[in-house]
């Protein structure tokens, strides 16, 4: 029998990646996904990997993409902003001027769940970093911090738990509907 990962085959990954990258601004800068080459270094699986196809990746910047990371389906990531300065009408502005944009790194095991978003003002998320779902994400957390809401601001942090532990809590009695409802 075929074991099952929760993670991407490299083919699942490329699929998802090329629809999901998208070039906004491609006449001013083209930045590409650049995964850490741990994402493809194991020895039971061909990647670590999520990254959903519902995605959308602004690379008018470049994204660095960690080991064990999981983005979530409607997640949005930009690199780049509109130039919101001065009171011109701000398409006049982009035509003359163009957008700003900055490459954007994200650590190892991240997390960022289905519909959140991280605006162009994030540069990093460090290692272990959680994001809620449907979260707009616009400061650069720090490693193994929970962020949430709108805008996003820390809700916790992740801890150390003993295996034993986490199966016990896994286990405990969840809320079930009656049968015949």
């Amino acid at each position: 029998m075929k074991k099952l990962y929760a993670t991407m085959t490299r083919r699942q990954l490329e699929d998802a990646v090329a629809k999901a990258k998208r070039y906004p601004h491609r006449h001013l800068h083209r930045g590409d996904i650049i995964m850490d080459p741990a994402v493809f270094d194991n020895p039971d699986r061909e990647t670590n990997l999520v990254i959903s196809p519902f995605a959308l990746l602004d690379c008018t910047g470049s994204i660095h993409i960690g080991p064990w990371c999981n983005i979530g389906p409607r997640t949005r990531i930009y690199t780049h902003d509109t130039i919101h300065w001065g009171k011109e009408p701000l398409s006049l502005i982009e035509e003359q001027m163009g957008v700003a944009w900055q490459d954007k790194y994200i650590g190892a095991d991240v997390w960022i769940h289905d519909g959140a978003t991280v605006l162009y003002q994030v540069t990093h998320i460090a290692d272990g970093v959680v994001v809620g779902a449907g979260s707009i994400l616009t400061k650069n957390p720090k490693a193994y911090e929970i962020w949430a809401g709108c805008p996003a601001h820390k809700i916790g942090e992740r801890t150390d738990m003993d295996r034993q532990a986490m199966q016990k809590a896994v286990n405990a009695r969840q809320y079930r509907l009656k049968d015949g409802l």
